[in-house]
């Protein structure tokens, strides 16, 4: 029998909670999750591939894949839309494979209500504290005082919808965080529902029972 669907694992915390760290430790960790490649209609950057680093679409198709029910969610910032195109995560989650997003609670919200919702696996990731939030932006070194600022300011907004999330692991640390999220996963993995063969293997053992009992 197959052994089980595919995970759709959607991680959002606010900037410096852990996030991009958890999500590389996890591919590291069993290779055979898939990273959902993003559909936009902005021009690509200079060594950016279509199908690797974005799938990239002109406004009338992304808006044509949104009306045909396309899109698991998608978002328009700054000019351009944004989106995770369904039918990759469908084929991958068919073949048993994981699907990883990095998205913000209402992309997470969006794909938690698309007709893949009962593959969900949503998990919000908070710091330890405000103060340790702020330590973390810093020491990256990656930001000016200003943009920490504006991350800053945006966190709060992120972490009132804590609550619309399966798990909620509060990131204080790291090494344990991952030893939380991988048994989440690994749970998931075996639901009933994730296990598209079981009924007929019960079958084959209701079979295999009779033929003993005759």
């Amino acid at each position: 029998m197959q052994n089980r669907r595919g995970l759709l694992i959607i991680l959002s915390s606010p900037s410096g909670a852990g996030k991009s760290t958890l999500s590389k430790r996890l591919r590291e960790w069993d290779t055979t999750i898939e990273f959902s490649v993003s559909a936009t209609t902005r021009a690509p950057r200079d060594g950016e591939q279509d199908g690797i680093d974005y799938h990239f679409l002109t406004e009338e198709a992304f808006k044509k894949t949104v009306a045909e029910d396309g899109m698991l969610e998608h978002a328009h910032v700054f000019g351009n839309f944004y989106g995770s195109p369904k039918a990759p995560v469908q084929a991958a989650i068919d073949q048993g494979s994981d699907v990883l997003f990095d998205v913000d609670w209402q992309g997470a919200q969006q794909i938690s209500r698309s007709s893949l919702q009962d593959h969900v696996l949503s998990v919000f990731v908070l710091p330890p504290s405000i103060k340790e939030l702020r330590r973390r932006l810093e020491s990256r070194g990656q930001d000016s005082s200003e943009v920490i600022q504006k991350r800053m300011a945006k966190s709060w907004d992120e972490i009132s919808h804590w609550d619309g999330y399966d798990y909620v692991l509060i990131n204080d640390d790291l090494d344990a965080t991952f030893e939380r999220l991988k048994a989440i996963i690994s749970a998931e993995r075996l639901k009933l529902s994730q296990q598209p063969g079981m009924m007929d293997f019960i079958r084959g053992l209701h079979d295999e029972f009779i033929e003993v009992e005759e």
